[in-house]
C-alpha cells in the first residue's frame, strides 16, 4: 500500500522539477529525485529490513521536505516580461451604474505574430446591460474548449471577459504546465472583434456562441463579479491552475453567486461539454433542444467571412442564433 503513495509523489516531484527547476540543474535534479524514489520503493516491506532499507525512507522523507520547501518559494508575480496580449491588467472604477474600464483589449489581429496593439478606456452603464452570451472556443478536440462570457448593451456593444494564462513572451500554453505553477492568471476584458476573431480567424479554433437566459439584475451581479475578480488579481497575483482556477471554473463560481445550488460536474473540467451543463441547468435559451442551439451557435464560418466595420461584428456572428424562446407549434 505504501507504494501507492510513493509512486504519485515521485511522479509529481519529477514534473514539478521538470517545469520549475532552473535549466542547468533540471535533469540532474530529476534523476536524483527519481533515484531516491526507486530506493524507497525497493526498501518497502515485505523485503528484509536491513539497515540500508531503513535509511532509504529517511532519505526519501528529507528529499520530499526539501522539495516541498522549494515549491513554496515559487511565488506568482506581476513583474515579468509579458506577451503583448496579456501585458496589462484590467482596472475598473464603479460609480453606481456607471463603470469605467481601463485596459480593455482591442487588438487588430493579422496573425499570432502580426497585430496592432490597442488598449482602450471604456465606459459602460449597467442600467443598459441587456444580455450575456456563453462562447466556447475549441482548441484541442471536442472535449476541451476555452470559455468566455460576452455581455451585451442596448447600444449594440459587446464586452467579453476571459480568464487566461498570463504568458511571458517566450512561453506557449501547456495544459500540464498549468498544474505546476508555470503561468500566472490574468482576466482579460476585450472587444469581440479582437478576442473572438483571434481564435476563429488566426488560431483556427472552432467557436460556438449561446445566448444565456439570465435576467438583467443577475447579469449585473455576474458582470460586477468579474470586476471583483480583476481587482483581486491586481492586488495579489495568482498562479493559473488547469484544474481549479481556469476559464470555466470562474464562470461556475460567478454563476453560483446567483444560483448557489449549482452542482459540481465533470463538464467543469471537460469544458468542451460545458454547453450541455448550462443547458441541463436552464442557463441557455428555452424552447430549443441542445443540438439546435449548437448548430445555430456555430459562428466559426461567419466570423471568418466577416469583412466589415468592427462595430458590426457582434451582429454578424449572431445571425440565426436563437435569442428568444421558440414559438409554440
Amino acid at each position: 500500500m505504501a507504494a501507492l503513495a510513493v509512486v504519485p509523489v515521485a511522479v509529481w516531484g519529477a514534473f514539478a522539477l521538470g517545469y520549475q527547476a532552473p535549466a542547468p540543474w533540471r535533469w540532474p535534479l530529476i534523476a536524483a529525485w527519481l533515484s531516491v524514489a526507486v530506493a524507497v520503493l525497493v526498501s518497502l516491506p515485505p523485503r528484509p529490513r536491513r539497515a540500508r532499507g531503513r535509511i532509504a525512507p529517511v532519505v526519501g522523507g528529507i528529499a520530499l521536505l526539501m522539495l516541498l520547501g522549494w515549491w513554496q518559494t515559487l511565488m506568482p508575480s506581476h513583474a515579468r516580461l509579458w506577451a503583448d496580449d496579456v501585458a496589462r491588467l484590467l482596472d475598473a472604477d464603479v460609480d453606481g451604474s456607471r463603470v469605467t474600464l481601463r485596459n480593455v483589449r482591442n487588438f487588430d489581429w493579422r496573425s499570432d505574430q502580426d497585430y496592432t496593439v490597442r488598449w482602450e478606456t471604456r465606459t459602460y452603464d449597467l442600467d443598459h446591460l441587456v444580455s450575456a452570451d456563453l462562447i466556447l472556443s475549441y482548441w484541442m478536440g471536442p472535449h476541451i474548449a476555452h470559455t468566455l462570457i460576452s455581455f451585451g448593451f442596448d447600444d449594440g456593444r459587446q464586452l467579453v471577459f476571459s480568464l487566461e494564462i498570463r504568458k511571458e513572451r517566450d512561453e506557449s500554453f501547456s495544459a500540464v504546465g498549468g498544474f505546476f505553477r508555470q503561468f500566472e492568471t490574468v482576466l482579460v476584458a476585450a472587444d469581440e472583434h479582437d478576442i473572438v476573431r483571434v481564435r476563429s480567424n488566426v488560431r483556427g479554433e472552432d467557436v460556438y456562441l449561446y445566448r444565456l437566459d439570465v435576467p438583467p439584475a443577475e447579469l449585473r451581479e455576474v458582470f460586477l463579479g468579474y470586476l471583483d475578480e480583476a481587482a483581486r488579481l491586481r492586488r495579489k497575483p495568482r498562479f493559473y491552475n488547469t484544474l481549479t482556477s481556469n476559464c470555466t471554473t470562474i464562470v461556475f463560481a460567478l454563476a453560483r453567486r446567483i444560483a448557489p445550488a449549482l452542482p459540481l460536474d465533470y463538464r467543469l473540467l471537460l469544458s468542451g461539454h460545458f454547453d450541455g451543463y448550462a443547458y441541463d441547468h436552464a442557463g441557455l435559451m428555452p424552447g430549443y433542444d441542445l443540438d439546435t442551439l449548437r448548430t445555430a451557435g456555430r459562428i466559426t464560418a461567419r466570423a471568418r467571412a466577416f469583412d466589415g466595420p468592427a462595430a458590426d461584428f457582434p451582429r454578424a456572428i449572431r445571425e440565426g442564433v436563437p435569442s428568444a424562446p421558440a414559438a409554440a407549434p
